[in-house]
């Protein structure tokens, strides 16, 4: 018997809709990529980088995320990085040593000794060409040394993702580049676009380093090669270092327009902190902060 012509274009519809969807969520390129395959000296922090692309989308820059303290990669924020690929971004969530956290060591009788304690620390961990031996990280465990290896490697064994096209002359490309990290790993953000010109930085909540006793770091007040209508921050205003972040995101000039205080309800059991990179209701924030990658 034949089915109503209806019948045919309802089905039609829904299953060319279900497939369509399917192609969506499975078009997604993943690869997940030891630090230790990339340079065999790292033996430390040695969970996956957690790399993704959709070869479907024109392949634009780069979002480099890098998580905060004991964050995972292979466990990073999804929906975001999702978001990130609709808005023609290809995406690495960097594994790097991410403890301990800076506000564990920089803190009471060191900061007497050392104003310039966070500092120091992040240029250890994010360059590692300067000493500062409160912390253990070698020079090939940096954040921009995994990073270059990474994407070395991927330009080697991942021809179709064109990686080579974030790095000149064997160094990141920057200009190529956008940052976005949560807690710790926002403030490596942020410190990295102070010192070179990157396509854009997103910090979500993205740390609160001292000085000395209630006076934000040094660090926050300097100058910045990024131009200052690239940089975003966001917090939520239920965190309990809010006002100290906000401090924060003034003494970096960020744009008051470009500031994203985070308000929706924290599910029982999950802290603000974090909130505002997973929460799928930020969604449409999300599109604004990453802009167009393509």
């Amino acid at each position: 018997m034949k089915k109503p012509l209806l019948t045919l274009i309802f089905i039609f519809l829904f299953f060319g809709h279900a497939m369509a969807q399917e192609a969506e969520t499975t078009s997604n390129i993943i690869l997940s990529i030891k630090p230790s395959e990339t340079d065999s000296r790292i033996s430390t922090a040695d969970t996956p980088h957690f790399v993704t692309y959709d070869p479907a989308i024109k392949q634009g820059k780069l979002l480099l995320f890098i998580p905060g303290t004991n964050g995972i990669a292979s466990k990073g924020p999804k929906n975001f990085f999702e978001t990130a690929l609709k808005q023609g971004y290809q995406v690495i969530n960097l594994s790097y040593i991410n403890t301990p956290a800076i506000a564990k060591i920089c803190k009471d009788d060191v900061l007497v000794e050392n104003s310039n304690c966070a500092e120091d620390f992040r240029n250890r961990r994010v360059y590692g060409d300067t000493p500062f031996s409160l912390i253990s990280d070698a020079p090939y465990d940096a954040i921009v040394s995994r990073l270059t290896k990474l994407l070395i490697y991927l330009s080697d064994t991942n021809v179709e993702g064109n990686w080579g096209r974030y790095l000149d002359n064997g160094k990141p490309k920057w200009k190529e580049i956008a940052l976005a990290g949560q807690s710790q790993g926002g403030g490596m953000s942020a410190f990295i676009a102070k010192t070179h010109r990157v396509a854009r930085v997103i910090d979500f909540s993205g740390g609160w380093d001292y000085s000395s006793k209630n006076k934000i770091a040094n660090w926050y007040f300097k100058d910045s090669k990024t131009p200052l209508d690239r940089w975003y921050g966001t917090y939520h205003v239920k965190e309990p270092v809010a006002s100290t972040i906000i401090k924060t995101y003034k003494a970096m000039n960020i744009p008051e327009d470009n500031i994203y205080a985070f308000d929706l309800e924290v599910p029982n059991g999950k802290k603000a902190h974090s909130n505002g990179i997973r929460n799928i209701g930020y969604k449409n924030e999300w599109i604004k902060l990453l802009g167009k990658g393509n």
